[in-house]
């Protein structure tokens, strides 16, 4: 085996035997989730879901951008929008599902040959946050959708009984 293949499978070896942090998954999942920064966290920069939370957050923001000043195609704005929005849920739904795993589990997956994960207070605290604020957006999301929605059915139906 080569010299540079070796190192890096030794680096590989040393990350991957390196315990991960259940309160900071979940911290990172909760404050920076829409970023991916929780599965470039357990995962590193080669995942691919983390790159995709990144892209979905980066169209969510463009698309309500272009919403807010009426630029572009509304459609595809809503698309991105939606993405931008599904990314930011899905951070919180992940911060509580890895904030409710069991710690024996957490640490067979995560954490096999470090220290044993007790989880405590600040894991529950911001499972509760997690839970409220997720809850909320995904609320707000849908009464903005909904309204939107009938309102282009009301102005629909005045332009049919206008002609």
């Amino acid at each position: 085996m080569p010299a540079a293949s070796q190192a890096s499978a030794i680096a590989t070896e040393a990350r991957n035997t390196r315990g991960k942090s259940k309160l900071a998954t979940v911290a990172l999942a909760f404050l920076l989730g829409s970023l991916g920064a929780h599965r470039f966290y357990l995962k590193g920069l080669g995942d691919k879901f983390g790159w995709v939370h990144l892209l979905c957050t980066v169209a969510g923001v463009l698309g309500i951008a272009s919403l807010t000043l009426g630029t572009g195609n509304t459609a595809l704005n809503w698309v991105f929008a939606v993405a931008g929005g599904a990314s930011l849920i899905s951070a919180f739904l992940t911060a509580i599902v890895f904030g409710l795993r069991p710690d024996d589990k957490w640490d067979a997956q995560y954490n096999p040959h470090g220290q044993p994960t007790r989880s405590g207070w600040p894991v529950v605290i911001l499972i509760i946050f997690s839970l409220m604020i997720g809850t909320g957006l995904l609320m707000a999301g849908l009464a903005i959708s909904f309204q939107t929605f009938f309102e282009s059915q009301v102005e629909a139906a005045k332009a049919l009984s206008q002609e």
